[in-house]
């Protein structure tokens, strides 16, 4: 193993945002009629929140692993915001993918902004915490 592979993190360590990045995928790829109703529902505008949070979280635990690799804070900060970038272009696919093969869903450019302004607040959440 050559010096650099040593201050990557291990494989294993990207599972939680493996796992977390299916989870968005099946929760956009629900038909509009099997997306489920909550309590929370018939607040105005908290399907935005929802987006935000679901995106925010890609980049967290994309993010994490690299937590204690041993990169310098520069090596980092540019991952996170590759990883942000690539969560943001995430974003506005799936609003195709909903439009063109979701029966019962739509593309929503607010959706794609919540998802975008999520992604961009765990940049900064990272950053703050994971350098």
């Amino acid at each position: 193993m050559t010096a650099h592979n040593k201050s990557l993190p291990r494989t294993a360590l990207f599972w939680p945002g493996i796992v977390w990045f299916l989870v968005v995928l099946v929760l956009i790829c629900l038909p509009g009629e099997d997306v489920p109703e909550t309590p929370w529902s018939a607040v105005p505008d908290f399907d935005k929140l929802v987006h935000a949070g679901l995106f925010g979280g890609i980049v967290f635990w994309f993010s994490m692993p690299f937590k204690k690799a041993s990169l310098q804070r520069q090596q980092k900060i540019n991952l996170y915001l590759r990883l942000t970038i690539a969560t943001v272009i995430w974003g506005i696919t799936t609003e195709f993918i909903q439009k063109y093969f979701v029966p019962g869903r739509q593309f929503d450019l607010l959706d794609w902004a919540a998802d975008s302004t999520g992604a961009i607040i765990a940049f900064f959440v990272c950053k703050k915490f994971f350098l």
